[in-house]
C-alpha cells in the first residue's frame, strides 16, 4: 500500500508540482491550503509523513506542530522560505523531523520524504532490544521504556538514542549521529543534534541539566554513559 504525504502549503501551484512528483514517486499524497485544513485532512487520511510550510494564514505551521502533536507522533519535514537559523532551531525544538529551505528540488524533497519515512518505518524482521541501565529501546518495534514507563519520542529522538545506546561509553561526532539521522546532506548539522540531544534529555534525563545517561563530549559529539552515577 502506498505511504501517504499530506503536504500544507498555502501556494496552490507548489501543491501541485509536489503532489504530482510524489504521486509519480509511488506516493499517496494529499493536501491542504494551511494549518487548519491540514488538521482536517491529517485526522481523516492519517498520513505516514507530513511537510509543512511555515508561514500560512489562518493556522501558520508553528501553530499546527503545537496542536497535531499532541493527536499523533506523525514524522514532519518543514517546508519554508524562511532562512534565520532561529525559524530552523523553533522547528525542530516543536518536533520537526527534518528542514528544507525554498527553493527546492522536487527530487532533494523526495530524497528528504524517503529517509525520514526509513527511520520512522517498522520492520518484520526479529526483534532487536537494546538495554542499558535502566532503559530499553525496542529498536524493530520502536518502543522506547525507562523502567516499566513507556517514552514517546520523534523519528529521530528514537534514531539518535538507539544510536548512542548501540555502543554504551563510545562518542559520536555530530556528523556521525546526523548521518543515522538522514541520508542527505544538512547544513547547520551541528546545531540540529544539539537540539535532537537537548529534547531528548528532556524526556529521557532525570536532571537534563546534569544529564546521567547523555554526555557532551565538548567540541566533538556525544556518547552514551558506559556507567550510571
Amino acid at each position: 500500500m502506498a505511504q501517504t504525504i499530506l503536504i500544507v502549503d498555502d501556494d496552490k501551484e507548489l501543491r501541485t508540482l509536489v503532489q504530482s512528483y510524489l504521486a509519480e514517486e509511488g506516493f499517496r499524497p494529499v493536501t491542504a491550503a494551511n494549518g487548519r485544513e491540514a488538521l482536517f485532512v491529517a485526522r481523516q487520511e492519517k498520513p505516514d509523513l507530513i511537510i509543512l510550510d511555515l508561514m500560512m494564514p489562518e493556522m501558520g505551521g508553528y501553530e499546527f506542530i503545537r496542536a497535531f502533536h499532541k493527536e499523533a507522533d506523525v514524522p514532519i519535514i518543514v517546508l519554508t522560505a524562511k532562512l534565520e537559523e532561529g525559524d530552523k532551531v523553533l522547528g525542530l525544538e516543536l518536533g520537526a523531523d527534518d528542514y528544507v529551505t525554498k527553493p527546492f528540488s522536487l527530487r532533494e524533497l523526495t530524497a528528504r520524504v524517503r529517509a525520514v519515512l526509513r527511520r520512522a518505518g517498522k520492520t518484520a524482521a526479529e526483534p532487536e532490544i537494546l538495554r542499558v541501565a535502566d532503559i530499553t529501546i525496542d529498536v524493530t518495534g520502536r518502543v522506547t521504556t525507562i523502567g516499566d514507563q513507556r517514552i514517546d519520542l520523534t523519528p529521530s529522538e528514537f534514531a539518535l538514542l538507539a544510536t548512542l545506546m548501540s555502543a554504551p561509553g563510545r562518542t559520536f561526532s555530530r556528523l556521525e549521529l546526523l548521518d543515522n539521522l538522514q541520508d542527505t546532506a544538512y547544513e547547520g548539522y551541528e546545531r540540529t543534534i544539539d537540539v535532537h540531544v537537548r529534547r531528548l534529555r528532556t524526556k529521557i534525563e532525570p536532571d537534563p541539566r546534569h544529564p546521567r545517561y547523555i554526555e557532551t563530549v565538548f567540541g566533538f559529539g556525544y556518547r552514551f554513559a558506559a556507567e550510571q552515577r
